[in-house]
């Protein structure tokens, strides 16, 4: 398999007022956080670009590049693009391991009348995991399944949602300096074909790929 990079196409167009209310009232929520010590318990939460990431997944949407409606996002923290992804009409959910987060990204879905299935749970499938390696951390993946001869990755689903992975359409994720190739590689190993990968790296620095058959390079 590999990552084929989608070129952006990025407008500076006006946010919709709902859009623009909700990254609004995330932001003030967020301060709110940072400034109690609440967020003690969450040290390792960093929130990204959300109009960036609108921006990324509205042109994507409207070039159909997705082959579905199914959106998730990866370390969803507060939830807002999970809630973003929603009101571009994707089914949406957010994994988010931190019970607190959880419950504050639930209170913003709710308050805005947003749908969105936050779930309290790792982004690693079950049996699926990482080990720190020279260079970054590396995917800790299950033994294989042998049926008839031939070996298969069992991919579980995510506890709590109600679609298998190879059914999510979009995936984003802000992953941790030194994580980038670890959710590159549990993207290509838990991905169906034709997914998407949104990545957001910092600094103004998102790119957009789908997996892809090696052979689809070749033609």
């Amino acid at each position: 398999m590999a990552l084929e990079e989608i070129p952006l196409q990025l407008d500076d167009k006006a946010l919709p007022s709902r859009v623009a209310a909700l990254i609004t009232d995330a932001d003030t929520r967020l301060d709110a956080l940072f400034e109690s010590n609440r967020n003690r318990r969450v040290p390792r939460f960093l929130p990204s670009d959300p109009v960036l990431l609108y921006r990324v997944l509205r042109s994507l949407t409207e070039q159909n590049f997705p082959l579905g409606d199914t959106f998730c996002e990866w370390g969803s923290g507060f939830g807002l693009g999970a809630c973003l992804a929603s009101l571009l009409g994707y089914r949406s959910y957010g994994l988010e391991i931190e019970e607190d987060l959880v419950s504050l990204a639930r209170e913003l879905a709710n308050d805005h009348s947003i749908k969105v299935e936050n779930l309290c749970t790792s982004y690693f499938p079950e049996g699926f995991g990482s080990y720190p390696a020279h260079g970054g951390a590396e995917l800790m993946t299950p033994e294989p399944i042998s049926r008839w001869g031939e070996s298969t990755l069992s991919v579980p689903p995510y506890e709590g949602m109600d679609c298998e992975i190879d059914e999510i359409d979009v995936f984003y994720v802000y992953p941790w300096p030194g994580e980038q190739e670890l959710m590159h590689s549990l993207f290509e190993t838990v991905a169906a074909d034709g997914a998407i990968l949104i990545a957001y790296y910092g600094e103004q620095d998102i790119a957009a790929y789908r997996k892809a058959v090696e052979d689809d390079w070749d033609q």
